[in-house]
């Protein structure tokens, strides 16, 4: 049998193309150079901010805390010595505890609480009441922590409004120096701490829940389902990185709380409210252990970091 030729057109149409070269123009590669120039001389200078004011002393203090020190004289070498006495002492470890504590009034009453309050404003979205709660619940934040702390150190003192309401009401048998005594005294704080971070939870819950398509309510409605199963099918899920944002934001401020503890009981009665932030001040400028203060302030660090890495991954939205 004759053995076929192929067609030359068909042959034409059929062959690939030659592959093109991916070598860069030398002029491509000298605007890639330039532009990779230009971004980081925009940013050199926050980066340069960045090194000095937080880099740099969180090396400092991590150095400090392999040492023994008073802040002026010569220091020695202890390795993790210092660790050891943070994790040993009742007295240091007790803080973090104290402040783990601190993180179910700082976060989880602020957090559950401000969904629903978030949800009951957007119910009446329409209404110039709305407006009207909002602004009163933000005011906390633009109050400073200081005047909160003074402020509520007088409602909560032995003579103060909230024991005068208690009498009016008849529990007059259950007043007490809330911020005095050792039962009630880091229960108070952290009641002054869920008043102050309320409204800024309520706002980003709110905020995420415009967001909202409202078709999937109209949808739900349809199918049955009442304001709590749309509460808990719909807003919520809706809200994952909004509820992120607020845990972790809350979670900080349990952890590295100073302010409001400081002005309300200054860590007492005792040690009953005192918290790593707080005892780190006291540690370096009133007992002049540097290099004890120092390691607790890296460990402070790594359990702020192991409490919001595991949230932030919980909350990430699914791609």
């Amino acid at each position: 049998m004759a053995r076929q030729t192929p067609d030359p057109a068909v042959a034409r149409t059929t062959a690939r193309p030659a592959p093109r070269s991916r070598a860069k123009s030398p002029a491509r590669r000298a605007g890639l150079h330039t532009r990779w120039w230009v971004g980081w001389a925009f940013t050199a200078p926050a980066l340069a901010v960045y090194a000095v004011f937080v880099l740099w002393p969180m090396f400092l203090t991590f150095e400090y805390s392999l040492y023994e020190w008073d802040g002026i004289g010569p220091s020695t070498w202890v390795g993790l010595d210092n660790y050891t006495r943070v994790f040993s002492d009742p007295e240091l470890s007790g803080t973090i505890v104290n402040a783990f504590e601190l993180i179910v009034f700082f976060s989880a009453i602020p957090v559950l609480l401000g969904l629903a309050i978030a949800a009951t404003i957007r119910g009446i979205a329409t209404s110039r009441l709305a407006g009207v709660a909002r602004t009163v619940l933000f005011v906390p934040q633009v109050i400073p922590l200081v005047a909160a702390g003074i402020t509520w150190s007088w409602l909560l003192a032995s003579n103060g409004l909230v024991n005068q309401l208690l009498s009016a009401v008849g529990l007059g048998g259950v007043t007490r120096a809330w911020l005095g005594d050792f039962g009630t005294a880091l229960p108070a704080v952290g009641v002054i701490g869920a008043w102050v971070l309320l409204g800024l939870c309520t706002l980003l819950l709110l905020a995420g829940m415009s967001k909202i398509d409202p078709a999937l309510y109209e949808a739900a409605r349809i199918d049955g389902a009442g304001p709590l199963r749309e509460f808990f099918s719909i807003t919520v899920p809706s809200l994952r990185q909004e509820i992120g944002v607020c845990v972790t934001v809350t979670v900080i401020a349990a952890l590295a709380s100073f302010d409001i503890v400081y002005v309300a009981t200054q860590g007492g009665p005792g040690n009953a409210t005192m918290v790593p932030g707080l005892e780190i001040y006291y540690q370096a400028f009133s007992d002049r252990e540097v290099g004890v203060a120092s390691a607790l302030a890296v460990v402070l660090m790594a359990l702020v970091l192991l409490c919001v890495l595991p949230i932030q991954r919980l909350t990430r939205e699914e791609s």
